[in-house]
């Protein structure tokens, strides 16, 4: 071969790898959903978290990422905030989550408020819990869309939400917990440090629209050729700066597990003969704008609105519903009805004392037919004054509360989805999974991977009877004697994923 072709061949191949290399790169975007909270119904009400979102978007928009900007969600606007977000993620693109509200730490774990959040008193936990957006699920519903760089912003480190005159507050302390145990390719930044507060406004004479924390981070961003890890620790210093200055600890602390150096506004200048660092994302106008998210729903309050109006946690059984009402204040009777006519039906007593009231407690749970239709159901109560108070209405959808329900149970029972057995051979059972398929989309397993790429096949939902499991219905998978273990993935009904599990024998 003569060396012209050489070189000719040498240069073809360089050319294919590079643009192997580019491809990916070019494909992957940036994508942004931005939150911001105010309009809290049953804890205090903010005044800065929309505008943080609003500066918060606008600046992602000059760094050139689509972005969606939600305010004031409730819990299912904020599921639903979410799932859009989730449609726009793909593998490689750099994804940004930030959040302006308010934020509470249960037993080390993070939880975003959204603004139907009940209140909720001692012993109230899980209260707290099922009506709030758990921030490690955002960063695994990011991972499992195989984002490259997860980058997650919280201006949520504000007091305790639930603390009211009088009452022995929801377990909590000021602040949120830190973040130690990220996965790779994910960065957070708090507003504040463990167990410290986030300042709205350094003085009364402050009239800036946005948090202290907001104000400098949204500005250091835009800094050209400082890469995120600088942009953290000029906020961070600036940011602690100024809350000193009047007597108020506030040290912005961040977790980095990147797998790049990420710089958001181009590249910072190299010395000759070194090799700069690659942006993650260009940092121009997207070519193709993400769909907006539909305008937000503002439910009107109830007529007798109260910050202690009841909730209700609704369980399926064999026999039927099974609906518990919980409610924040000491009660002395609790009564409810099926719509807007008719007798209200008290709920009885249980053979206990309230320790707050020294009287028998009302009975909070009532039991409805499997086959009760979609109704709103009319609760009210005798507070501790002897006060009636409501009506109030809670909505009853028997099946987005059976996959509730169902998807509750599936997340606290996960070392029971897969078991072995070996029976005329090996055997792994998903009997659990059937049992509680209403709540599932699709099953996924792999056998001796961590991927798993095989699905299974699931019978399909019955609403009058959804435990039970059809007598034709496969339970089971028969596997080879060698093998090791079974990793299995589901996805919800809403689109959500879980992470995956692994089962060994």
């Amino acid at each position: 071969m003569s060396g012209l072709s050489i070189r000719t061949g040498w240069a073809l191949a360089v050319a294919v790898a590079l643009l192997a290399v580019a491809a990916p790169a070019q494909a992957a975007k940036r994508v942004a959903l931005v939150i911001g909270n105010n309009d809290y119904r049953n804890v205090p009400k903010l005044q800065k978290a929309v505008n943080d979102a609003r500066t918060m978007g606008d600046t992602l928009k000059q760094l050139g990422f689509s972005v969606m900007v939600a305010e004031n969600q409730n819990r299912q606007g904020f599921s639903q905030s979410l799932l859009a977000f989730d449609a726009t993620v793909e593998p490689g693109d750099t994804a940004f989550f930030f959040f302006a509200g308010h934020g509470f730490e249960i037993a080390g774990q993070n939880f975003l408020l959204p603004v139907d959040v009940p209140a909720a008193t001692e012993g109230q936990e899980e209260l707290v819990r099922d009506a709030s957006v758990l921030a490690d699920r955002i960063i695994e519903r990011l991972q499992n869309k195989g984002a490259r760089t997860a980058i997650l912003v919280f201006d949520a480190c504000r007091n305790n939400p639930f603390e009211r005159a009088g009452t022995r507050a929801v377990a909590g302390r000021g602040g949120l917990a830190p973040m130690t145990s990220l996965p790779e390719g994910v960065f957070s930044i708090f507003s504040a440090g463990p167990r410290q507060t986030a300042l709205d406004r350094l003085s009364d004479t402050d009239t800036n629209p946005n948090s202290v924390f907001t104000r400098i981070f949204s500005k250091q961003l835009l800094e050209p050729g400082e890469n995120l890890v600088q942009v953290a620790q000029r906020t961070r210093r600036i940011v602690s700066e100024l809350a000193g200055n009047v007597s108020h600890k506030q040290v912005p602390v961040y977790f980095d597990q990147m797998v790049d150096d990420v710089f958001l506004n181009g590249a910072a200048q190299t010395k000759a003969g070194t090799a700069p660092a690659v942006p993650v994302a260009p940092a121009e106008p997207p070519r193709q704008q993400v769909a907006a998210l539909p305008p937000v729903q503002r439910l009107a309050p109830p007529a007798n609105d109260s910050v202690n109006a009841p909730i209700a946690l609704f369980s399926r059984h064999n026999g039927g519903w099974t609906v518990v009402f919980s409610i924040a204040d000491p009660t002395l009777g609790i009564s409810w009805r099926i719509g807007e006519a008719g007798d209200f039906r008290e709920t009885g007593f249980l053979d206990t004392l309230d320790p707050r009231t020294r009287k028998r407690m009302p009975n909070p749970s009532i039991e409805l037919a499997s086959d009760a239709p979609a109704a709103t159901i009319q609760v009210r109560y005798v507070d501790a004054a002897g006060e009636l108070q409501g009506p109030f209405p809670i909505k009853f959808d028997p099946e987005a509360a059976l996959i509730r329900d169902q998807r509750k149970i599936l997340d606290m029972t996960a070392t029971s989805w897969l078991s072995f057995r070996e029976f005329n051979g090996l055997l792994v059972y998903y009997t659990h999974l059937v049992s509680y398929r209403c709540a599932i989309r699709e099953v996924r397993v792999g056998i001796d991977s961590a991927v798993p790429d095989k699905v299974l096949k699931m019978p399909p939902c019955d609403l009058k009877d959804p435990s039970s499991i059809p007598y034709e219905a496969q339970t089971y998978l028969k596997l080879a004697p060698a093998t090791k273990s079974v990793s299995v993935e589901l996805t919800y009904r809403d689109g959500s994923v879980s992470e995956i599990k692994s089962f060994r024998r």
